[in-house]
């Protein structure tokens, strides 16, 4: 099995992840999607390390394009239209690895899996530049897939920081991929418990509505 591995010293306090920055996202607006602004839209669909300000100077340079098309911040999104952004993250080099304890279920050359706690952020993020679970891994393993990009090793899935359960992390880009491609084909089942408030009026059932971002908290979804 082929093998490109991020090598961490544990000598040092931080490492170098090298990595490709630049990242493309791609968004095809739903037929209920209501009328909005299209910076306002990508703000809400966007990661939140990308402000409203970003979004704003990337449609003037051209880098947000609709209908393959570059776009205006003031233009109104039709649903169907397809939106591509072209973003280049901001460089770190500097990850740390922390002696954070982890409950790992199973474990060889290639991966692992962690019994995570609610409570553990998966990597880190805007204010949240240690205590993840990517800080513990750097620390916990010699080597991790760099293919989910310089601030994420190894994570090929997350949970949310409340959320407990049990997570992938790979430690060769070449499993990394294998597994993403599982997680994309839905050939890996994941099975969620969860309490709720109320009383279901029915025992199954679908819930299909629309989702983003919080536009009074860019941290929550709503």
């Amino acid at each position: 099995m082929s093998s490109q591995k991020l090598l961490i010293n544990k000598n040092l306090q931080s490492e170098e992840v090298v990595s490709p920055r630049q990242r493309t996202f791609e968004f095809k607006i739903a037929r209920y999607q209501h009328t909005m602004r299209l910076d306002k839209y990508l703000t809400t669909t966007l990661p939140s390390e990308i402000t409203r300000n970003q979004i704003q100077k990337l449609i003037k340079s051209g880098k947000i394009l609709v209908d393959a098309k570059p776009g205006k911040v003031s233009q109104l999104i039709e649903p169907g239209q397809i939106i591509t952004v072209d973003y280049e993250l901001p460089y770190d080099p500097t990850l740390y690895s922390e002696n954070i304890p982890l409950d790992v279920v199973y474990e060889d050359n290639y991966l692992l899996v962690i019994n995570k706690p609610p409570g553990l952020i998966v990597h880190p993020g805007a204010g949240n530049a240690t205590g993840t679970l990517v800080n513990a891994l750097l620390y916990h393993c010699e080597y991790l897939s760099n293919e989910n990009g310089p601030y994420r090793p190894g994570i090929v899935h997350r949970l949310d920081k409340e959320t407990s359960g049990l997570l992938v992390a790979a430690k060769d880009n070449s499993v990394h991929s294998s597994l993403r491609k599982q997680f994309t084909n839905r050939k890996i089942d994941k099975r969620y418990l969860a309490l709720v408030w109320g009383v279901m009026k029915q025992p199954s059932g679908d819930i299909n509505l629309p989702i983003g971002r919080s536009l009074k908290d860019r941290k929550k979804f709503a």
